[in-house]
Order: C-alpha cells, then sequence, then structure tokens
C-alpha cells in the first residue's frame, strides 16, 4: 500500500530547503572566482584549485554522509535530524568565507578562503544528501515526486533570484572587502532561513516504510554503481554541473569585461530566474503529459541553445545577451525539474526490488557528482581565462588583453554548450519507464 499524497504544507515545507541548497549552489559558483582574482589579487590557476578541492573532498563525503543518513535511527526519521545540524554549520561557515582579514598577505587570503570553504562543504554534504534522499521515502508515487520536486525548483528558482540578484548588488554597493564581508552574512542568514523551514516545514511528513540497511558502504557504493539508469542519469548530470558551473563563473566577467557594466551580473540573473518562474509550471504539466525523460531532453536542448547564443555576446546588442540569458533560464528550469524527479525512482525501485534503504547512498552519489560538476566548471572557467591571458588584480578594474575577453566569453558559451550537447548522448541510455515505476510500488 503507498504512502498517502503529500499536504500542501509538507510539499511548501520541503521546497523551503532549496534557500538553502539555492543560495549555496550559486553565490560561490559566481562571486568566489572573481573575489580570489580580483579583490585577494590570486592567481587564476591557484583561484581555480581552491574553488575544486573543497568541493571534491565532498566526492569522498557525500557518499559517507548518505550512509550514515541511511542507517540513523530516529523518531524524526533518518534524514530530518540531519537537516538542522547541517544547514546551521554551513551558515556559519559561510559567514566566514570571505571575511578574510586584510593582512596583506595573499598566502593568509588563500588559506582562509580553503579552510572556509572546505567547512562549508563538509556541512552542506550532511545538510544536502538527507535533503534530496528524503522525497524516495516520504512518497512512492511517481507523479507526487515530481509534483515534489516541481515545488522544490519553483522555490529554487526564487532562492536564486534572491542570492544571485542581491549577492552582487551588495558586494557593489559597499564595495571592497567589505562588500564581500556584507554579502557573504547576508547570504549566511538566508541559509540558515532554509535550513530551519526545511526542518520545521517535513515535521508532518511522512517518514516512509521500513527497510533495511544491511551492507558495507563499499558494498552498497558498488551496487548503485552497476544500477545502469541510475548511473547513465548521473554522468548526465555531471556533464550539465559542468556546463552550469561554467557558466555561472562567468557572469560576473561578461558583465565587467564584456557588457561593460558591473551591475548586469544582477540583471543577467533575473533574465534567468524571470522566465522560469513561468516556465516551471509548464514544465510540470509537459512531464505529466510526456514523461520526465522526455522533457529532461527538451530542456536540455534549450539549455544548450541558449548556451550556444551567447557566443555571439561581443558583437550583438546587450538586449541580445540578455535574451539569450534567458532562453537558458528556461531550459535550466526544466533540467532541474526531471532529473531531481527521476533519483527518487530509481531509489525507490532499487529499494522495493532489494528490500535494502539506499536511499542515502543513491543520493550521496547524486550529489558528489553534481558538487564536482559544479566544483570543476569554475576549476575549467579559471582555466580558460589563463589560457586566454587574463590578468588578476587587487583592482577589479584592470585591463585585459583582447584574448582574455574572448576567453571569457568562450568558457560561458562554447564549453557549456559542448558539455549539454554529449549529455543528450547519455541521457538517452537511461530506461526506466513509468510503468516499472509503479510496479514496484
Amino acid at each position: 500500500m503507498g504512502v498517502p499524497p503529500l499536504g500542501r504544507s509538507v510539499r511548501v515545507g520541503y521546497a523551503v530547503g532549496s534557500v538553502a541548497t539555492g543560495s549555496f549552489a550559486t553565490v560561490p559558483g559566481l562571486l568566489l572566482l572573481p573575489y580570489l582574482t580580483d579583490t585577494l589579487g590570486i592567481a587564476a590557476v591557484l583561484a581555480g584549485a581552491i574553488v575544486l578541492l573543497p568541493k571534491a573532498l565532498d566526492v569522498v563525503l557525500n557518499p559517507v554522509a548518505g550512509r550514515i543518513s541511511d542507517r540513523y535511527e530516529s523518531p524524526l526519521g533518518p534524514r530530518r535530524p540531519f537537516l538542522l545540524r547541517g544547514g546551521l554549520a554551513l551558515a556559519g561557515c559561510f559567514a566566514l568565507l570571505f571575511a578574510a582579514p586584510d593582512l596583506g598577505s595573499r598566502v593568509v587570503d588563500a588559506t582562509w578562503v580553503l579552510v572556509a570553504f572546505v567547512g562549508c562543504a563538509a556541512a552542506y554534504a550532511f545538510f544536502q544528501v538527507p535533503y534530496i534522499a528524503m522525497p524516495a521515502e516520504i512518497t512512492d508515487d511517481y507523479a507526487e515526486r515530481t509534483r515534489l520536486m516541481s515545488w522544490r525548483v519553483a522555490v529554487l528558482t526564487v532562492a536564486i533570484l534572491i542570492s544571485g540578484g542581491s549577492a552582487p548588488a551588495i558586494r557593489d554597493a559597499i564595495g571592497g572587502r567589505d562588500g564581500y564581508r556584507v554579502m557573504g552574512l547576508t547570504i549566511a542568514v538566508l541559509l540558515a532561513v532554509g535550513t530551519i523551514g526545511a526542518y520545521y516545514g517535513t515535521r508532518a511528513a511522512p517518514i516512509g516504510r521500513p527497510a533495511e540497511t544491511t551492507g558495507t558502504l563499499r558494498e552498497q557504493l558498488r551496487v548503485v554503481a552497476q544500477a545502469a539508469d541510475f548511473r547513465w542519469l548521473l554522468i548526465t548530470l555531471m556533464l550539465q554541473a559542468l556546463g552550469i558551473g561554467s557558466m555561472l563563473a562567468g557572469i560576473d566577467y561578461l558583465a565587467r569585461y564584456v557588457l561593460r557594466d558591473p551591475g548586469a551580473a544582477s540583471i543577467g540573473f533575473v533574465c534567468v530566474v524571470g522566465p522560469a518562474l513561468l516556465v516551471s509550471p509548464l514544465w510540470l504539466a509537459f512531464g505529466q503529459r510526456y514523461g520526465k525523460k522526455t522533457g529532461f531532453t527538451v530542456a536540455s536542448v534549450i539549455l544548450g541553445l541558449g548556451a550556444l547564443g551567447l557566443t555571439a555576446a561581443e558583437q550583438v546588442p546587450t538586449w541580445t545577451v540578455y535574451l539569450a540569458i534567458a532562453v537558458v533560464g528556461i531550459g535550466f528550469t526544466g533540467a532541474q525539474v526531471f532529473p531531481l524527479a527521476m533519483l527518487p525512482d530509481v531509489a525507490a525501485v532499487d529499494a522495493a526490488r532489494s528490500g535494502i534503504r539506499r536511499a542515502g547512498v543513491f543520493t550521496g552519489i547524486w550529489t558528489a557528482g553534481e558538487t564536482l560538476g559544479l566544483a570543476l566548471g569554475p576549476g575549467v572557467y579559471a582555466l580558460v581565462l589563463a589560457a586566454g591571458g587574463y590578468v588578476s588584480s587587487t583592482n577589479r578594474d584592470a585591463v585585459q588583453p583582447e584574448s582574455a575577453v574572448t576567453a571569457i566569453v568562450v568558457g560561458l558559451s562554447v564549453v557549456p554548450a559542448l558539455l549539454i550537447a554529449v549529455s543528450l548522448f547519455t541521457l538517452q541510455r537511461y530506461r526506466l519507464t513509468a510503468d516499472e515505476v509503479l510496479e514496484a510500488r
């Protein structure tokens, strides 16, 4: 017998957690690389490594976090207690991330950011993994998971708009290191709000049917790795996360050196998220009619076309660039809704067939892959900047050679478009159907 339909309060409560995930996924990807290269004066290659290494830690830590939450026994369920602990720790570490003391030492600055970002990554693992694992256990209804994800993505979109739009504006309004410090504190408050909202908002959510958690972590990782549908879905996700991470890292550079308007970074985020708020219900309706895989495919094509449109950013009017960014936003919304709704299906089918609860392990590997992709994106972008001869400086208005300006555009257009094109081929290897999910209930 299936879990009863979820009430609106649970859907909204669960979705509020995306205030935390959206803010943390957006702001470091948008501003951490420029903070390192153009405020702290750290060379692009080293800055890219600082952005990458803490996130790479999550490749190891996320499956562990999933395994721990799988085995955790609590009247609140195996996931909710981790939301509060991990989320509040994340908020504290984030407040420190952009607060490096001005001691005139680039070594101290680089070390401060690296240590604080490691703390953020570790705390985020213990929030994000249990959070994303919850849908597989609070409902076993195929369509209900899509509805739950549509609520989540709607809130995620608003969170990206607020955090991604306000963070550059706060930084620019105050200026210098102080601008980054105030911005960091502001985003830390958003992280805490999302954490507390998700924790209390899901208190009425069903815990789900019990399942065993036998086997060592290594054994479960091996089993999960052998799940073909999960494997191809994960590869698709990683390729797209890599492309999105590269685009995100380039927005601030695009605004300053191509559009010649620092405020364009905030406008660009509005162009991404504004259309997304409108099309999220349309993606839901499309998925219900044509299926999640088809919806994911179409959304990915639109996302890739938007990225491709940015290749002409140096030659076309500014409004055309914003239009291409809006197309990216439309595709990005669907590319968030569908894979997040497909993951619980894979985990639930595995649990039904094996009798073993592995949702946390599935989610741990999933979030590790997504995190690695999003982290590698800025790293790849930093390499493209370095290849173009980008000049790092403590002066944000440093003059760049023409090759660096070209690299800025290539890194956020051509590179993501190619990655998304490859992801379309891996997505077609995903075979799980709605009928198989229904049979596993």
